[in-house]
């Protein structure tokens, strides 16, 4: 009961430092149907929730590399373009065959083979919602048992009506060119979630993070904490979609039985750490405050509760309250952290353990985006972390480990490319460029 009257008197106190909203937006008449089933707002008056500022300064074009870098425990590391040409990817996935595939915020799937894009789009995507940077075709994840049943599940925003959606996940089946039998296994019933990540466990189940709001009214922002609503939550799910009966909430009053965690803000990153088996959450914070999360069942992380950020308009957030679970890693300022593996191959022999998080921008300045890597000791506690690629001005969405035991980045850029990282011996660098730091934005290779 204590606890449960401190929570609700930091939810006042968060409530009451947030700028004062005007009226709502006008809805579409679609729109004001569909709100009579809400308690929340289904499209946020967002005025007032962020300071004006300066417009923030566009990444330089790409150049065609390769670039070399040194880092400090795998030295150097050469970096190339596999391919051009993509409008703000989201996420990618490594098929048997060597191709890849990668979704496109817009709502296209795109399929690179041998390196090279193909020009047209997959077809079998579904009509998405995309909007801003936090919603359209969303994360992409084969069945564990694809060499069988060549299942593609993709994470994405269903429209309702005009500016609202649902997040959803769908299930296709690939033929080598196309998704097939495509279908919905999930469809939230809420809606004014943002940006969405899966993956599946050890034990086969599929994860999927549901974004809360991050800014807003706070009748929006605190739906994080409510346990009957999924935004602000990572879910558990069976492969076709259904509840497990061992959920942490199945059976309670008051609980989405879907619920695996509560408590989470904008989730861009979602992964399995292969050495542990447990799911790892990386979120971003409000104005500071990105947070590494190892994700236990029914366990509450905070949001709008604590933070180790800043509320946009500058009041703090207490970073921390009794019955909340502390991050594994944060970060003050910011790194607008999207993007999350942990490297298990043996082409950097170095790196085995660390984790990769990709960064958008630092401190809320641009363009400042970065690939990071943590390394932790042998309890999973942080030693340090080590920002690479910097110097290439590029926002990082994405990083995956590919078959081939090397790094593979998507840069959140319009036009965006398909980035390989791998490991070079000192005497074989030549003929590659090392970028100079520059004070301004117009780095170029």
């Amino acid at each position: 009961m204590r606890l449960m009257l401190i929570s609700a008197l930091m939810i006042g106190v968060v409530a009451a430092v947030r700028a004062t909203q005007q009226g709502p937006p006008r809805l579409s008449p679609e729109a004001e149907e569909l709100q009579k089933r809400f308690p929340y707002p289904v499209i946020r008056d967002q005025r007032g929730v962020v300071p004006p500022g300066p417009r923030p300064l566009p990444s330089p074009p790409l150049g065609d590399g390769p670039w070399v870098f040194s880092t400090f425990e795998q030295r150097d590391i050469r970096v190339s373009v596999v391919t051009k040409g993509l409008s703000h990817p989201w996420s990618l996935a490594f098929l048997p065959d060597g191709s890849i595939l990668i979704t496109e915020r817009v709502g296209r799937l795109r399929v690179v083979r041998n390196g090279v894009l193909d020009p047209t789009p997959v077809p079998g995507t579904p009509q998405v919602l995309s909007r801003a940077t936090m919603a359209g075709l969303m994360d992409i994840a084969l069945h564990p048992d694809f060499a069988r049943n060549n299942w593609i599940y993709i994470s994405y925003h269903k429209p309702l009506a005009p500016g609202v959606a649902a997040n959803a996940v769908l299930r296709g089946t690939w033929d080598g060119n196309a998704l097939t039998d495509v279908h919905d296994v999930f469809v939230s019933d809420d809606v004014d979630t943002e940006a969405s990540r899966i993956v599946f466990g050890k034990d086969g189940m599929l994860y999927m993070g549901i974004g809360g709001p991050g800014t807003g009214p706070h009748v929006s922002v605190d739906r994080a904490q409510h346990t009957n609503d999924l935004a602000g939550k990572v879910l558990r799910l069976k492969d076709d979609g259904s509840v497990p009966p061992d959920n942490p909430f199945v059976g309670k009053s008051g609980y989405k039985p879907a619920i695996f965690t509560i408590g989470h803000r904008v989730q861009l990153g979602l992964t399995l750490n292969p050495f542990t088996g447990e799911i790892w959450e990386e979120e971003n914070g409000p104005n500071g405050g990105d947070e590494l999360n190892v994700l236990k069942p029914g366990h509450n992380y905070g949001w709008p509760i604590v933070s180790y950020g800043r509320d946009y308009n500058g009041p703090r957030f207490p970073p921390s309250a009794p019955g909340f679970e502390e991050p594994v890693v944060f970060w003050v300022p910011s790194i607008a952290a999207s993007g999350l593996m942990f490297y298990s191959g043996d082409r950097f022999p170095g790196w085995k353990r660390n984790a990769f998080v990709g960064g958008l921008r630092e401190g809320e300045v641009a363009p400042s985006g970065q690939l990071q890597r943590i390394v932790f000791n042998d309890k999973w506690e942080e030693l340090r972390r080590e920002s690479l690629l910097r110097d290439l001005h590029q926002r990082i969405r994405d990083v995956r480990q590919g078959s081939d035991g090397l790094l593979y980045l998507l840069t959140d850029e319009d036009p965006a490319a398909l980035v390989r990282i791998e490991p070079v011996a000192p005497a074989s660098s030549a003929g590659a460029t090392r970028p100079s730091r520059r004070a301004d934005s117009t780095f170029t290779s």
